[in-house]
């Protein structure tokens, strides 16, 4: 063997936890398998469920990841051990509370049979909570036991539905709940748009980012009407605008996120968005407290974008738009139709993140309405956004952030030429956004859109 250049394996790890801030400690197992250079490659999604077998514990949060190695099977089950001791894992009872559990599903095709491991994992097909999130990373392939022709995905159909179901999770700060895509009773999030431009098209010059006193009587408003998160954006992405330097950008919304973060006691439990497409604006507005990073174009206007957002660990929404805002109105062709397009476009955006490192529990995705669509288009996506679950293989588990607020479309729908005065046509596309499974809502107008959340959650979600 090439000691330069030594030979990988392809392993599978699952992971648990159900002690401490659990989502933390898994987060911190991965960093931990990265300084012993297991790298990880992607994630699944992370799901909460129930315990099994000692039932008096907490719930867990469980995971897979895909990782390469150098390392042979006892060599990385070792590690792995290591790793749990050294993260505090005490095991107690057997199958009992853990902060942090570690276990080799597979590596490679292997077969592998020794008195302290077994490849593949003894239970891992009986196991909803292993093979559900295995199955978003290998969906079709087998396990490598002679003649076998069922696949991962098969396996996981046969099990009995697991009572409760598997609630995924998307973790956004510790100071903020995580959101739950797929549970029918969640909450709409209100994303409050704040914008510290001068020519955005809705509200172009209405928030100065130098007056920090209108500034926090618009902020302690936007909280008090109902905002959980704060998207805060240096410059206009609205179509045909022009872009601003970045350290135009920069002065826009670091000072004004670090007064939020620091100045606004109000704001303690409120998400902070960056709306940027720029890697070094996200950067510093992450290190001045922004919690999610919110760029319009998924990573693809700005090279360092994706590895930045893996550097920082923050959560991250991945919008659909193609070409940049000068050249999108000219890109709206979509010869498979808006929702197998748009779909298939974004599931490439998701694996160029994961690629970088963003792990998959930290992705939020947006359709982009708007932004390389037209009418037809925007209305299609209000009317089938189940569809992204259903019907698009690997996108059934990430929440989705809609933003109609005051479009274009509706403006053409209304006759209302005045974006400002589009609140009514809003108000609709906002109760579609619900109905059709939205986890947030980007909005302008913040009191009038709780409202409405309000309504179409009782509705559609039976909360009150």
């Amino acid at each position: 063997m090439d000691r330069h250049h030594p030979v990988t394996h392809r392993a599978f790890i699952a992971f648990g936890s159900n002690v401490g801030d659990r989502i933390d400690m898994i987060e911190a197992a991965c960093r931990e398998l990265e300084r012993a250079s297991i790298r990880v490659k992607r994630t699944s999604s992370l799901f909460e469920t129930a315990p099994m077998y000692v039932l008096d514990q907490d719930p867990f949060i469980n995971g897979v990841c895909e990782v390469e190695t150098s390392l042979s099977p006892i060599d990385l089950l070792d590690t792995l051990q290591a790793i749990e001791i050294g993260l505090g894992r005490k095991k107690l009872i057997d199958k009992g509370p853990r902060s942090i559990d570690l276990d080799i599903l597979l590596y490679d095709d292997q077969i592998f049979s020794h008195d302290r491991l077994s490849i593949p994992h003894q239970l891992m097909l009986e196991r909803d909570f292993v093979l559900r999130p295995l199955c978003q990373l290998i969906p079709h392939e087998r396990p490598p036991f002679p003649n076998h022709t069922a696949t991962y995905l098969s396996h996981l159909k046969s099990l009995p539905p697991p009572s409760p179901t598997p609630l995924p999770t998307t973790p956004i700060s510790a100071h903020f709940p995580s959101l739950h895509s797929t549970d029918p009773n969640r909450r709409t999030h209100i994303m409050a748009i704040l914008n510290l431009t001068p020519d955005s098209f809705s509200d172009g010059g209405a928030h100065s980012p130098t007056d920090l006193v209108t500034l926090t009587t618009t902020v302690e408003k936007m909280i008090s009407s109902g905002a959980t998160i704060i998207d805060i954006g240096g410059e206009s992405t609205r179509p045909g605008s022009t872009p601003v330097s970045e350290a135009e950008e920069l002065s826009r919304v670091i000072p004004a996120i670090r007064h939020i973060r620091t100045k606004i006691p109000s704001a303690s439990n409120i998400a902070i968005s960056i709306d940027t497409y720029r890697a070094r604006v996200a950067e510093e507005a992450c290190a001045a407290g922004a919690d999610i990073i919110n760029d319009v174009s998924a990573g693809l206007l700005d090279p360092e974008m994706l590895s930045t957002m893996a550097r920082t660990g923050k959560s991250v929404i991945l919008m659909h738009m193609r070409g940049a805002p000068s050249t999108m109105t000219k890109l709206t062709e979509y010869p498979n139709g808006i929702i197998p397009d748009v779909g298939s476009e974004l599931l490439a955006r998701v694996a160029a993140a994961e690629a970088a490192g963003v792990k998959r529990w930290r992705i939020i995705l947006d359709p982009g309405l708007g932004f390389a669509k037209n009418e037809p288009h925007d209305l299609a996506i209000l009317k089938d956004l189940p569809r992204f679950r259903t019907d698009i293989e690997g996108l059934e588990y990430f929440p989705w952030l809609m933003g109609p607020s005051r479009k274009r479309f509706v403006g053409r729908l209304t006759g209302v030429q005045k974006a400002s005065e589009r609140t009514w046509g809003t108000a609709a596309t906002v109760t579609a956004s619900v109905a059709g499974g939205a986890d947030i809502v980007r909005v302008h107008d913040v009191k009038e859109m709780w409202q409405v959340t309000r309504v179409a959650d009782a509705i559609y979600r039976d909360v009150t």
